[in-house]
This record gives C-alpha cells, sequence and structure tokens, in this order.
C-alpha cells in the first residue's frame, strides 16, 4: 500500500454529520486517478481510484494538516466486486435499519 494511507492523524476532525452531496470532481495526482464521487460529511469522502491498475471505491476519513486535507488511516478500499456485493444489499440493510 502506498505510504500516504500512514500519515499520522494528530490533528485529525471528525464532526461525523452533515448529509450534504457533493457534486464529483476529479483530483488530479501523480500516482492515482480519483474521482470523488461525494461528502458524506465534513470529514468523511467516497472516492473511485485507479491504484495500481485496478480500479478500486475508496470511503475514507480525512484529517487537516497545515492546511491541506489529507487521506486518514480510518477507511476501507473495496474492490469492485466487494462494492458490487454491497450494492446489492442496500435494500436488505434499508430493511435491517427499519427493524431497529
Amino acid at each position: 500500500m502506498s505510504g500516504r494511507w500512514k500519515r499520522k492523524e494528530e490533528e485529525y476532525e471528525s464532526d461525523g454529520s452533515g448529509d450534504s452531496h457533493a457534486r464529483p470532481n476529479k483530483v488530479s495526482k501523480a500516482d492515482s486517478d480519483d474521482i470523488v464521487v461525494c461528502e458524506i460529511s465534513k470529514n468523511r469522502r467516497v472516492s473511485v481510484r485507479n491504484w495500481q491498475g485496478k480500479i478500486w471505491i475508496d470511503i475514507r476519513e480525512f484529517f487537516v494538516k497545515d492546511g491541506k486535507k489529507l487521506p486518514g488511516k480510518k477507511g476501507i478500499l473495496l474492490s469492485v466486486d466487494q462494492w458490487n456485493i454491497l450494492r446489492d444489499h442496500v435494500e436488505d440493510i434499508d430493511r435491517a435499519l427499519g427493524e431497529s
């Protein structure tokens, strides 16, 4: 995995709130090709990335350091197959939420 996931989260800020849905935008990076799909809260983002020749869905928390938003350790990187399994079970998850 890339060393960028090993950064310290000393100035980590997470409020976990917010239902804002940002428009997709492209984030240019030298080592990957990221498309930010949505901001699910102030410090949480869903993006699709091409990393090491494979497509990944990255759901990750970010922190602010020196005025820059950087990826934190907390998150999950799903393969396309894993994403499809999760997507196929959204209705089951919604049903379980209704029962709780």
